[in-house]
């Protein structure tokens, strides 16, 4: 038996019928999470690097423990579970992972995780992630061309399953950047110098970092490698429960494209009201006008 709609939505009332549907199903092998010590959330908001944090943490772990890489998996988020999601897809989060240390992906801020794990975020510019929400919607869980840029802002700041809004991430873990418990890093440092970022994260998590698993690792996370393996970067499990509950099917979901999104085409309007909340709540507590300036604060003290 299908509910909901019965198609993909075309507008934010139709896509909140099919969300509630998809919780409406009695679930049969759902846990919620229960906290480990030395548990690892990879907690960067949507669009702004999660996938190649989960890759990169799952290949540095596999690879320390079994001296090989690992992609013997359907769904980066069975490797690295997702609570905000579990329910829907009736997951068990507490699961036994393949290796140590245990991972969990996240879009939410520090105030609503657990205290006292181990956390990994990427931090991207505001318009960047606002045009690769809008192209990861289109085809996914919005029919392609139902909703504008200008009409998807609503969408956007709302941040994904479980998730905040862009401005409240950002402030929650830029005040813990310099925290022992937290590697912060900019989205596009991250992807430029990987070989650095593999570095930093195997010391946070107390990896010994040889050249063969650093070559390993860097092969890995290269956008082609993973875009030729796309299709396990494209929320199957996710996908999977709404064909069976909503009855849609043929989803265009990867989150790897051959090229990145940019936010350089984004409406003036889109643009304007991003920029006005930039300026009302980033700019006073950080002293930086824009991303770009936050960034090269981060990027000079790594």
């Amino acid at each position: 038996m299908t509910v909901g709609i019965g198609r993909r939505a075309r507008n934010m009332e139709e896509l909140g019928q099919n969300l509630e549907a998809l919780h409406a199903f009695e679930p049969v092998d759902f846990k919620p999470y229960a906290p480990q010590e030395g548990d690892v959330f990879i907690s960067s908001w949507a669009k702004s690097g999660t996938t190649m944090m989960q890759q990169m943490f799952h290949q540095l772990r596999m690879g320390a423990a079994t001296g090989r890489g690992d992609m013997d998996f359907d769904d980066i988020s069975r490797m690295t579970p997702w609570e905000d999601s579990a329910m829907m897809c009736d997951f068990d989060m507490t699961v036994e992972q393949r290796a140590a240390p245990r991972g969990f992906k996240s879009h939410r801020e520090y105030e609503r995780l657990p205290a006292g794990m181990r956390y990994i975020v990427t931090l991207r510019d505001p318009h960047e992630t606002y045009r690769s929400f809008h192209r990861f919607f289109e085809g996914y869980l919005l029919e392609r061309g139902a909703m504008s840029l200008e009409d998807f802002f609503p969408l956007w700041m709302l941040g994904g399953p479980g998730g905040c809004d862009y401005f409240t991430h950002l402030l929650s873990w830029y005040a813990r950047r310099n925290e022992p418990d937290t590697l912060l890093a900019p989205y596009h440092w991250a992807a430029k110098n990987r070989p650095a970022m593999i570095r930093r994260m195997a010391d946070f998590l107390g990896i010994e970092l040889t050249d063969e698993l650093a070559a390993m690792v860097e092969a890995h996370t290269e956008r082609e490698f993973m875009y030729a393996h796309k299709d396990k970067f494209n929320d199957k499990m996710m996908c999977d429960a709404m064909e069976q509950r909503l009855g849609i099917s043929e989803f265009d979901s990867t989150k790897v494209h051959q090229v990145g999104s940019s936010g350089k085409d984004l409406p003036p309007s889109v643009v304007e009201q991003i920029d006005a909340m930039w300026a009302e709540r980033v700019e006073p507590v950080t002293g930086h006008a824009d991303f770009a300036s936050l960034e090269a604060e981060l990027v000079g003290s790594a």
